[in-house]
C-alpha cells in the first residue's frame, strides 16, 4: 500500500475511513432491513433513478455516491417483480448491500457512527 493514492475506486485513502452522509447512513440501514430494492434508469441517462424516496434526483446521486465507495451494488440485470412504479422506465434493476457496505453497517449498528 505504499503506492497509495487515494484516488482508486471506492477507496479512501490508506488511512482506512470512510466518511458518510447522514443519508447515506439512513440508506445503508434501509438496504440493511430490505436486502434488494429496486431501481432504473432511462435509456439515455445512466443516472440511477429510486422512486421510493421523496426526490428521485437526489437518491439517483446518494445511489452513485454509495455505489462509488464499494458500499452498494447496482445491477441493472436483475429487475424486481412487481415493481409496478418503474414501469415507464425501460432499464430496471435491483440493488444491494456489497460485502463491504454489510461491513460498514455492522460498524454503524455495533460500534456506532462518528457525525462531523
Amino acid at each position: 500500500m505504499g503506492n497509495c493514492t487515494g484516488n482508486c475506486g471506492g477507496c479512501s485513502g490508506c488511512a482506512g475511513t470512510l466518511v458518510l452522509a447522514p443519508q447515506e447512513m439512513e440508506f445503508l440501514r434501509y438496504l440493511g432491513q430490505i436486502p434488494f430494492l429496486p431501481v432504473a434508469r432511462t435509456a439515455a441517462d445512466p443516472t440511477p433513478v429510486y422512486l421510493e424516496e421523496g426526490a428521485p434526483e437526489q437518491a439517483g446521486l446518494l445511489i452513485q455516491c454509495l455505489e462509488k465507495k464499494g458500499l452498494i451494488s447496482v445491477d441493472f440485470d436483475i429487475p424486481l417483480a412487481g415493481c409496478d412504479a418503474y414501469q415507464d422506465y425501460p432499464i430496471r434493476g435491483s440493488m444491494a448491500l456489497t460485502r463491504r457496505g454489510q461491513l460498514v453497517l455492522e460498524m454503524l449498528e455495533y460500534q456506532g457512527a462518528q457525525m462531523e
